[in-house]
């Protein structure tokens, strides 16, 4: 094997395609607090947290993402105690949740819960790489 380059620098970008854009961006901006970088067009927007970028685009009548399968993808919190105000706050807030904040073997702690389109997201709060800032090169 050729020897592998400088190392990535994190997955900070995913794209969606997803049937009900608006009710989607709605859901992204107001539940999880994410803010519009970009919109490209009426079919495809650009939201983010700050360190991160998130594509939403819509699902045109008939189109098929293949085979492509995503699981879920997740949102780290600093904190447990953070962890359990955002299961707290989306349960009030009517958000589909699929359990309960529980423990996981390598110290972290998860809940998961379903976004207008059906992904699945899990707020995580993880002892590797929870409280991680970044900055600009250099700094």
């Amino acid at each position: 094997m050729a020897n592998r380059p400088t190392p990535f620098n994190g997955l900070r970008h995913l794209a969606l395609v997803v049937p009900n854009l608006e009710e989607c961006e709605r859901f992204y901006v107001d539940i999880i607090g994410m803010q519009i970088l970009r919109r490209a067009s009426a079919d495809l927007v650009y939201l983010t947290l700050g360190n991160d970028n998130l594509s939403l685009g819509r699902n045109r009548e008939g189109e098929r993402s293949g085979v492509q399968y995503l699981d879920h993808f997740g949102f780290i919190v600093d904190t447990v105690d953070q962890l359990h105000e955002w299961y707290d706050f989306m349960k009030a807030e009517g958000v589909n949740v699929l359990d309960t904040p529980h423990d996981h073997g390598d110290g972290a702690r998860s809940f998961h819960v379903t976004d207008p389109a059906g992904n699945v997201i899990q707020p995580i709060y993880h002892p590797a790489i929870s409280g991680q800032r970044f900055s600009a090169p250099g700094q």
